[in-house]
């Protein structure tokens, strides 16, 4: 029963954190192109203080969207804010994390081949470093460096770069990612409750008081809302990740994070300025094309060496093979699990006899052999040699076959 509630309060948060992300998202893609789909409007408008409008059509309905240069004449008795999109994607995903990386700590934080870190100083370390990258995060934002796009972003990659490096050194593979993942989170929930909110209470406050309010929390508000925009992929990649071990268990896992990170702000570049009618498929090319590049060179390319070694290796048995399956692999994926934290098969995979386990044999070589993030966390300590022996066995099938 215990380990069905674990799974069950998995399945609330993260159908909950994946909904307000869709939002928050989505509102951001909107409004970016609403910003940049602005056009002039007509004089009797801009004697309203209209500084932009949009005409668009959907759902069976036209749809007419003003901007104000600075606001109303007074202010309407129903002003619509977005907020709690932003806070609810952070809060639940803040709670997600906890429950898999600090309660589930021995499995998906610990990693004993890295360091020898007990749960209590692990969990501490994390916490540590999401607080503190954010803090560097908000002193970039008031520095010289922030009216500097270019520079900032560069030196935002550089700093997550080495963050991640920093994380690799102390957490396990998939963790290294959702760090970054809840760093950026952070960031970005962050800029809302810092710094959009309180511009957007400044100015209705002013509008409300009949002052025309000061255009710099505006400006600082606009450039946070400019680096979540930018953020949108990179995140929605690593929420992902966990499904793709290939990228997060590769020997250079981190810096993969990082490629992907500059290759995702790149493909947003294209369509932000799209939205303002500068059409540069080169932008949308090149980094389909660097993405494709990063794939190609992270695959597990089979060397010679490999293919001599593997001539050469003795035959393994099948009881030998079963054995390993049966230490390492059935405590989880089986029709009844042994394991605490599972109370069904993960992934349906269930591994009780040769045949299932023939069934799923490239599943299996690819996780336990290939990206070795199988069995998760290691916990059942599954030795180098017992992976080789393993994969040497899942291949003398595919040649029997």
């Amino acid at each position: 029963m215990e380990a069905y509630l674990y799974e069950l309060v998995h399945l609330i948060l993260r159908y909950f954190h994946v909904i307000a992300g869709i939002a928050w998202i989505g509102a951001s893609f909107y409004f970016a192109w609403l910003d940049n789909n602005l056009e002039t409007p007509p004089q009797w408008k801009k004697d309203k203080g209209i500084k932009g409008d949009l005409w668009a059509i959907h759902g069976g309905g036209f749809y007419e969207v003003a901007k104000y240069q600075v606001g109303p004449e007074k202010m309407p008795s129903t002003l619509h804010w977005f907020k709690w999109e932003a806070y609810t994607t952070w809060l639940t995903g803040i709670l997600l994390f906890s429950l898999l990386y600090y309660v589930g700590a021995d499995a998906y934080l610990l990693d004993t081949n890295k360091s020898n870190l007990d749960v209590a100083t692990a969990i501490a370390s994390s916490f540590a470093s999401i607080a503190i990258g954010y803090a560097v995060y908000r002193f970039l934002c008031t520095t010289k460096l922030a009216e500097n796009g270019r520079l900032f972003i560069a030196a935002s990659i550089v700093l997550i770069g080495l963050y991640a490096w920093g994380l690799d050194q102390l957490f396990a593979d998939r963790a290294v990612y959702i760090h970054v993942g809840a760093l950026i989170g952070t960031c970005m929930a962050g800029n809302v409750y810092h710094v959009i909110m309180p511009s957007q209470r400044y100015m209705v406050a002013e509008v409300e008081a009949g002052r025309i309010p000061d255009s710099a929390p505006g400006l600082k508000a606009k450039l946070c809302s400019i680096h979540n925009n930018y953020a949108t992929l990179p995140i929605i990649f690593i929420m992902l990740s966990n499904h793709f071990a290939f990228t997060y268990t590769h020997q250079y896992g981190w810096l993969v994070l990082v490629a992907l990170f500059a290759i995702g702000m790149w493909v947003r570049h294209y369509f932000n300025l799209k939205h303002v009618g500068i059409n540069k498929p080169s932008v949308l090319i090149s980094g389909i094309a660097a993405f494709l590049v990063v794939m190609l060179a992270i695959a597990p390319w089979p060397t010679s060496t490999e293919h001599t070694e593997q001539s050469q290796v003795n035959a393994v048995s099948d009881a030998q093979a079963w054995n390993i399956i049966i230490t390492h692999c059935a405590s989880c994926h089986s029709d009844t699990p042994t394991s605490t934290m599972f109370a069904i098969a993960p992934l349906g995979l269930m591994l009780d006899n040769i045949e299932q386990v023939k069934q799923h044999a490239d599943k299996i070589y690819a996780r336990a052999v290939t990206n070795k993030d199988m069995p998760l966390g290691n916990l059942s300590q599954m030795t180098e040699e017992q992976r080789v022996t393993l994969g040497n066995w899942l291949q003398q099938m595919k040649e029997e076959d």
